[in-house]
């Protein structure tokens, strides 16, 4: 057993998908499935997933003392095997359109999330994805997790209001005098939202998307 039987312990053993493990990595989906196949995850991508999952190096890297062998029962003694996750909930607030921007419906539900998420930004929100301009990494009907607090980088995906009103999910870059809102998605038809100090628009920051649920995991 290895690092690709220690990867699929954990997709099974905390019930996420490739897709979700690779946000709690931060890393691209491909760069987990690189992992399946016998790529050695980068130092930073295994301590994120040992901080979120509360597992172990060895859980991931080990072939002898790694997840798949405890599932297997092979526990070395002295071993501490990795918690449960503790439930979390946080509130779904609205829907931001991952297209034109347009006013945000409101919503009053909550959702579930891993417990380490939900203390790392505890004044995070859901809101609900429509349209498909981000869909290479939020696919429309999924909920994104965005943190107030936490202020974008350039290239983050960020949740902007323009002009006091409308909201928009887009990858954000800052130059300073320009704003460029760009979509990231398989359908090459969106265009990026360009705003110059010159433009009498307003842009107001919301938030920055933190994690994302996808929909087939809420059935």
């Amino acid at each position: 057993m290895g690092i690709p039987e220690n990867i699929d312990a954990l997709l099974v053993k905390f019930d996420i998908t490739q897709e979700a493990l690779a946000r709690i990595a931060g890393v691209a989906p491909s760069s987990v499935n690189g992992w399946r196949n016998g790529a050695v995850p980068r130092k930073n991508a295994i301590e994120k997933m040992c901080q979120a999952l509360e597992i172990t190096r060895d859980d991931i890297m080990s072939d002898e003392f790694g997840l798949a062998a405890k599932e297997h029962g092979r526990v070395p003694s002295g071993a501490k095997l990795p918690s449960e996750p503790r439930p979390a909930y946080a509130p779904l607030l609205g829907r931001v359109h991952a297209g034109d921007a347009c006013e945000p419906d409101i919503i009053d539900d909550r959702i579930p999330i891993p417990y380490e998420v939900r203390s790392a930004h505890p004044d995070g929100y859901f809101l609900e994805v429509e349209g498909n301009c981000m869909s290479r990494v939020y696919p429309e009907g999924c909920h994104i997790y965005i943190d107030p607090r936490q202020q974008p980088r350039n290239g983050s995906v960020a949740v902007v209001s323009i002009d006091g009103a409308d909201y928009v999910m887009r990858r954000l870059y800052n130059t300073g005098r320009t704003i460029v809102l760009s979509p990231d998605s398989w359908d090459d038809s969106y265009e990026d939202i360009v705003i110059t100090g010159e433009d009498e628009r307003t842009v107001e920051y919301v938030g920055t998307v933190v994690w994302f649920q996808p929909a087939e995991e809420m059935e």
